[in-house]
Order: C-alpha cells, then structure tokens, then sequence
C-alpha cells in the first residue's frame, strides 16, 4: 500500500498509464518468453482455458468472466509474437495510451470515456459516410508508412540461415 500511495501521490502517476506499462511489460515478458523457448526449446507460455472462476456477483460478474477468458487467449497470442505487426501495434497503442493518462486522472479518463460512449455512435451515424472515407484513408497511410519502414529497416536486418525442422 505505501508503494501505492508513493506511486499515485507523490510521484503524481496516473492509473491508467501504471496500467498501460504493467500490459506493456507483460507483452515482452510473453514475447521474449515464446521466443526464447522457440530457440531453446523450452515450453511455450501456456494460455490458460478459464482464469476466473464464476461466482455470485450475477449477471454482471459472468460477463466479465466470460469477456476476461475470450480476450486473454488474444492477448496472450498477440504478447507471443505470433502476428508481429498487430504485437508492435498493440506495444505502440498501449504507450499512446500511457501518455495521454499522464495528463488525465482516472476519474476524468473514465467520465471521457462515458461521454464517447454516449456521443460516438449518434456522430458515427449521423456522418458515417465520412468517417468511412477517412478510415480508409488512415488505414491506407498505416500500410504504406508500414511497407516503407519494412522495406527501410526490417528487411535489412541480418539474419541466419534457417534450418528446417524434419518431421517423422
């Protein structure tokens, strides 16, 4: 508790951005985790069927259940490495996400939240047409930024010759 209290009070740290680190660290936890034990052949992280058992909170506790136990095994996959763009993606959205929480206190971010919630879908609605458009703009630019840094970067790193697994 008192690491809490010096965390949240005197270093002025914001819930949401502990939050969007601790998911952070665990990613490359899980990352260098799967792929270290694809070099040396270790075991692979195991991705638990059901984290939380159901209880009598009712209704509202079974659904957290159920959405919690349908998004680990995603997170979980992401964190691997398998799908490496959607893993920098999700490593790059999380610290977006810390930023901003530095200039917000949990109880303004969660009251934003509610206001997009009930303001978003009446203005996706009301200019869908629009923000179709635009989306298939930035989706464009995200690929063509994404060809330009592999074609740039990544294909430039060196790396070994790959040896092919024999199956019997």
């Amino acid at each position: 508790m008192t690491v809490i209290w010096f965390l949240f009070e005197v270093v002025e740290y914001n819930f949401v951005t502990l939050l969007c680190h601790i998911f952070i660290t665990t990613m490359l936890v899980f990352y260098i985790w799967s792929t270290c034990a694809a070099h040396f052949h270790w075991t692979r992280p195991q991705i638990p069927k059901v984290v939380l058992d159901d209880s009598a909170f009712g209704k509202a506790a079974s659904t957290f259940h159920k959405r919690f136990n349908e998004s680990l095994p995603k997170f979980l996959e992401i964190a691997c490495g398998n799908d490496l763009p959607l893993f920098f993606l999700a490593i790059i959205s999380l610290y977006v996400v810390s930023v901003i929480g530095n200039y917000f206190s949990f109880l303004n971010f969660l009251y934003f939240g509610f206001v997009c919630m009930g303001t978003l879908p009446f203005l996706y609605d009301r200019y869908e047409d629009e923000v179709d458009r635009f989306a298939v703009r930035l989706i464009r630019e995200i690929k063509r930024t994404y060809r330009k840094l592999d074609s740039n970067f990544l294909n430039k790193i060196p790396r070994g010759p790959v040896n092919e697994k024999k199956y019997r």
